[in-house]
């Protein structure tokens, strides 16, 4: 009874027959034709060696080797019955999933609490968030590593669509030590001030610095650091500015003394984009929790 020599299409109609206990009601439910269904059984009883299926009037029962074989081959069948289902359509609420997303510090503050309360009716989703290199986000999305990335717009290949999720703007943070912004924060005052420039790089300027330098200005940086909560806490403690995304900032000077300003100047919104492998893109599980994730951005 060797498992190579076993068409594994006979294992349905196996269970069909033994769920159905009728040859009529088996081809019915398999779309088959009673010959075919007829076939299948001799070529099963042949490879067990065994009937399996013995007629008692009108009902087709089951031998005890036959029994015994379908309390143990059932549960196999069904979950290769769900894995192959995956590929054809997703129920969040019964099947089990991990997602892996790929997010900045920044975005974990901001996007996870919405994403995990629209995530509260379904218990059987799990979500890994991890951070990776700019430069092996690409890498990460085709070995499957990641399903999605989260960031500020990249060039990337062919292999990598992305679209945008959400839109956010640049403000300024000031603390209880910064005075002269009665009347607003003019270009003047933010230009002659010190500021903390947020970066995971130890040298070069910020998003903010390539915008003023097109207007001919530079800003003085007093401190470079990693993270805005760090930034923020400098700012309430100081007479230093922090420049940075208007959804974070918001978030942070909540139960603080900190004020949060328009920036003097024009700039363009920070745009936030969704990243996935082309090729992946019509699998139901990620269509479905990429629609999620753009439900939960437009929060």
């Amino acid at each position: 009874m060797a498992m190579n020599r076993l068409d594994l299409n006979l294992l349905h109609v196996f269970e069909t027959i033994y769920r159905e206990g009728s040859l009529t009601r088996a081809a019915r439910a398999l779309h088959l034709t009673q010959p075919a269904v007829s076939h299948s059984l001799a070529r099963l009883r042949a490879h067990f060696d065994d009937p399996l299926f013995i007629r008692q009037g009108n009902e087709m029962v089951a031998t005890p080797l036959a029994r015994r074989f379908a309390d143990t081959m059932r549960p196999g069948l069904t979950q290769i019955q769900s894995a192959v289902n995956q590929f054809h359509s997703f129920d969040p609420v019964s099947q089990h999933k991990v997602f892996a997303l790929g997010l900045r510090d920044i975005l974990e503050s901001t996007f996870l609490p919405h994403l995990m309360q629209s995530l509260d009716q379904y218990p059987e989703i799990e979500v890994v968030s991890q951070r990776i290199p700019r430069r092996d986000m690409e890498t990460h999305l085709a070995a499957g590593k990641l399903d999605f990335a989260v960031d500020v717009l990249l060039p990337v290949s062919s292999q990598t669509s992305h679209e945008l999720l959400r839109r956010d703007t640049l403000v300024v943070v000031a603390g209880p030590k910064f005075d002269g912004i009665e009347n607003g924060l003019s270009l003047e005052t933010y230009l002659a001030a010190r500021h903390v420039l947020v970066s995971s790089r130890t040298e070069g300027p910020g998003i903010e610095d390539f915008e003023l330098s097109r207007l001919g200005v530079h800003r003085r940086i007093a401190l470079r650091c990693q993270h805005y909560y760090a930034a923020c806490r400098v700012a309430e403690a100081t007479d230093l500015l922090v420049t940075m995304p208007e959804t974070y900032a918001r978030m942070i000077i909540q139960q603080t003394s900190l004020r949060v300003l328009p920036l003097p100047t024009n700039m363009p919104p920070l745009n936030v984009h969704l990243y996935w492998h082309t090729p992946y893109e019509k699998e139901p599980a990620l269509k479905w929790f990429r629609e999620l994730l753009h439900q939960v951005a437009a929060h």
